[in-house]
């Protein structure tokens, strides 16, 4: 049996905790809290709006893709001034998902840069709010100045099988990257 790391990523409010809790198979561990009005001014709430908690350390949850292979799930917070606590959270992971909402691209353009930055294999999934995708991939893809190779994938957060198809994606994305560091073919 082999194990493997994944972190999920992205901004504020993106959809996160909602993918890991859907599609972990053990009750996620969360650390969320209420918001409260030290965030006012900080944390931009209007596309979010209801939003009334926050992750202020990690998400954590399980799934068993097959009988061969468990991911360990860790949700970043998605605030800037809980971001000195990735460089940890991202130690050993194997790829990321960073969350994408298209009504606010920009919000996740640091997660991007850290991953790139770090050299860890990342994909970007489209979280499909209220069941629309307002942009298409290929779209998502040039406003964020992916390369081509890094896959762009549609999904619902609210969706275990939704999700659950954003991290075989991933680690399928992640296995071509080491066959072709390697020199083997794809």
């Amino acid at each position: 049996m082999t194990s493997a790391k994944i972190v999920i990523a992205g901004g504020f409010g993106v959809g996160k905790t909602t993918l890991v809790g859907s599609v972990s198979e053990i009750t996620p561990l969360t650390t969320e809290a209420i918001m409260t009005s030290a965030g006012e001014g900080v944390d931009d709430t209007r596309q979010v709006p209801g939003k009334v908690t926050t992750t202020v350390a990690m998400d954590f949850g399980r799934i068993s893709i097959d009988r061969d292979l468990i991911l360990y799930l860790f949700g970043t917070p998605g605030q800037t001034r809980f971001w000195f606590m990735w460089d940890e959270l991202v130690r050993g992971a194997i790829g990321a998902v960073v969350m994408v909402d298209t009504r606010r691209l920009a919000d996740c353009f640091a997660a991007i840069d850290f991953f790139e930055h770090r050299r860890l294999p990342y994909l970007v999934a489209i979280n499909c709010f209220d069941g629309v995708q307002y942009h298409g991939a290929q779209d998502v893809r040039d406003a964020l100045a992916v390369s081509a190779d890094i896959p762009v994938v549609s999904c619902d957060a609210r969706s275990r099988e939704s999700t659950k198809q954003v991290l075989i994606s991933l680690v399928e994305y992640v296995l071509t990257m080491r066959r072709q560091r390697a020199g083997a073919p794809a």
